[in-house]
């Protein structure tokens, strides 16, 4: 039976979980976590001694980041569907609409979770060990807006991880600079979710959520965003001198540094119009660039 002129056409379900769960926003962590790879297999203590990792293992990695993303930002969906709803920006979002049920959700959650934990057993033992305290920390991202304005940091956190979890994937062990990358990616990201955050002060208000530009107002917001942007800078820098990189790496903190400025130029604490570009483009371009940088300064490395 054909459907009428005016019906309008069933949605399609792939496409809709796809956007729930921001996958386009991958880009933003996995170059930082394939990093963290190459330099396992480079300079890893107790590895192979292996000049690149192999595609066994960078399948597997990419397996588990979008496992693992792809749970946390299904709950963090059902979490704050209450939200949503209320907040005119994300009204159109699938669970605050119906688009998709809190059943299906809840569903793609434990799979999303369980091919998280299967890749990590297909890596080694201890990535396996770890990807439950993994799951709890990104699950508790959640709930931390509801009771600190810090909740930016946690977000970065969850990001910040991959790389170290990248290292964990091939060396089967953690160097204690990968922390420094760590450090240098959960400011990154808490950075520019201060950033994101500000177009969202009038609703925080209302709902008694709370948030950088909350507390400080969004002038001081993008201070505090620029402070954390600098210190990421620094942070590559000590890193990329821990590992005694050649100048491939100290390019790529250049160009880093560089768009981090541009980024923070789009944005004017009475004129957020440009917001999405700086969160979208720019970062997406920060975190490719970082990595080809990077994994020419591996390459060339002696």
């Amino acid at each position: 039976m054909s459907r009428g002129p005016n019906a309008k056409p069933k949605p399609n379900r792939f496409r809709t979980v796809l956007e729930m769960i921001k996958f386009e926003h991958s880009i933003f962590a996995l170059p930082f976590a394939l990093t963290g790879a190459l330099l396992a297999a480079r300079y890893a203590r107790y590895g192979r001694g292996m000049a690149w990792p192999s595609w066994r293992q960078i399948a597997w990695i990419i397996v588990a980041m979008v496992g693992a993303r792809s749970a946390a930002m299904t709950v963090n969906r059902i979490a704050d569907v209450q939200y949503d709803r209320e907040n005119p920006r994300t009204s159109n979002r699938a669970l605050a609409t119906g688009a998709l049920s809190f059943g299906f959700a809840w569903a793609f959650t434990v799979a999303s979770a369980a091919v998280l934990v299967f890749a990590a057993w297909r890596l080694n033992r201890l990535a396996l060990e770890l990807s439950p305290i993994a799951l709890a920390i990104l699950f508790l991202y959640s709930y931390t807006k509801r009771f600190t304005m810090w909740s930016h940091l946690v977000l970065g956190f969850c990001l910040g991880m991959s790389p170290a979890a990248a290292w964990i994937a091939i060396a089967g062990s953690l160097d204690w600079r990968m922390l420094i990358l760590c450090a240098a990616v959960t400011l990154w990201v808490g950075g520019f979710d201060v950033l994101y955050a500000c177009q969202d002060l009038d609703f925080d208000r209302r709902a008694g959520l709370y948030s950088v530009p909350k507390r400080f107002g969004i002038a001081r917001a993008l201070v505090i965003a620029r402070g954390m942007h600098v210190v990421m800078v620094a942070l590559l820098a000590w890193l990329a001198a821990s590992f005694g990189l050649p100048w491939p790496a100290w390019a790529g903190i250049a160009v880093v540094a560089v768009l981090l400025a541009y980024e923070h130029s789009l944005v004017r604490a009475h004129d957020l119009r440009r917001l999405n570009a700086a969160f979208f483009a720019v970062n997406g371009y920060i975190s490719l660039l970082f990595l080809l940088f990077w994994g020419a300064a591996v390459a060339v490395a002696r």
